[in-house]
């Protein structure tokens, strides 16, 4: 088989698309190139820079394209280097997207010019990835051809998050893994931490990761005197993220949108009980009480109540804590996941070099 290449669009640092583009790699021996945007979107400064640079960057891709000459272009979101890809001329062109829509925050005055560069890339695109199937709702209101929609998580490395849970059963061993942005939440997973803790229950709460809420929630832990319970690991890499899952008996993610979340995937895989808030993009993948819990965004109260609830039903929790490794292994196995992606992409590129 002939070696094909890629041109991928997107930040190539992010752990969706390292786990994308590694698996394109692995299973399909693709050539991967990446081109992304330079410059970040922390300040409104920096985003007015960003915009300038994208409406630049059709002129840097095109250079790259006429070196390299790749076989198909893919990219993630569908309302900025989706839409470039769309602009490339290449076909195949392949793109995803990220949340439950791309269409965010819902009050930016960019959202007209959003929706109409979001149809074009719609319209232009091979295939569109919707990484679960809450995303296919948007994608219908955009009257999006479904048959260009391939509905299949990337999926996580069911070996490196292995079901070998060493976490003591009779005590709170609490994991957050997600990025320190106020959309996710984590004054409110504090908070319900601090009624846990004015009650007497003994915890330890572990809050991975970095961003701009990192010194807010430290003060807050304080605050609410449970600094010495909750513990700070800042940035790590993701090779040591299983063994901190493996460790932990519950999962807390509490954001206010979400699409599909591989950290959900992860934490379920290290049979890691999840309780995370009552929002479409978790609804898919957890039912109340079931094999989960789904909390009210923004109640604390109601969070603190639904964690002692899981402590207290330890076979209950066991249980779905085998029945969710089974769910992950049945439908978000990366192995067999990026294989049928990477095959699908080698179907686009000989079906488009025969035209």
């Amino acid at each position: 088989m002939k070696k094909r290449k890629i041109l991928f669009l997107g930040e190539s640092y992010r752990a969706d698309a390292l786990t994308w583009t590694n698996g394109l790699k692995e299973f399909g021996d693709f050539e991967i190139i990446s081109w992304e945007l330079k410059t970040p979107s922390d300040t409104f400064f920096n985003r007015t820079k960003r915009l300038c640079e994208f409406n630049f960057a059709w002129f840097k891709i095109n250079k790259i394209i006429k070196l390299q000459q790749p076989d198909m272009v893919i990219a993630e979101r569908t309302t900025s280097y989706g839409f470039l890809a769309a602009l490339s001329g290449i076909k195949p062109v392949v793109i995803a997207q990220q949340g439950i829509t791309d269409l965010w925050p819902k009050d930016s005055i960019l959202l007209p010019l959003k929706i109409i560069i979001q149809n074009y890339a719609f319209k232009k695109a091979t295939l569109i990835h919707a990484w679960g199937p809450v995303m296919t709702i948007s994608m219908a209101k955009a009257n999006v051809d479904i048959n260009k929609v391939l509905v299949l998580p990337k999926g996580i490395d069911l070996v490196k998050f292995d079901n070998k849970n060493t976490a003591n059963p009779k005590k709170i061993s609490a994991i957050v893994t997600r990025s320190l942005f106020p959309e996710y939440r984590h004054d409110v997973i504090l908070r319900s931490f601090g009624l846990l803790n004015k009650k007497g229950i003994d915890f330890a709460l572990t809050v991975v990761g970095d961003g701009t809420q990192l010194s807010n929630l430290k003060d807050l832990a304080k605050k609410l005197n449970i600094e010495k319970k909750v513990f700070f690991t800042g940035r790590i890499q993701n090779t040591e993220l299983p063994k901190l899952l493996q460790q932990s008996n519950f999962y807390i993610s509490m954001p206010t949108t979400e699409g599909v979340s591989a950290s959900l995937f992860e934490a379920m895989a290290c049979n890691c009980y999840p309780i995370v808030s009552n929002i479409p993009g978790n609804q898919s993948w957890i039912t109340h009480r079931k094999n989960g819990q789904l909390i009210t965004v923004d109640d604390s109260n109601m969070l603190a109540e639904e964690i002692l609830w899981a402590f207290e039903n330890n076979a209950y929790r066991k249980e779905s804590a085998l029945s969710n490794r089974k769910f992950i292994e049945d439908n978000a196995d990366y192995k067999i996941n990026m294989k049928i992606i990477a095959n699908k992409y080698h179907e686009l590129i000989n079906t488009t070099k025969t035209d």
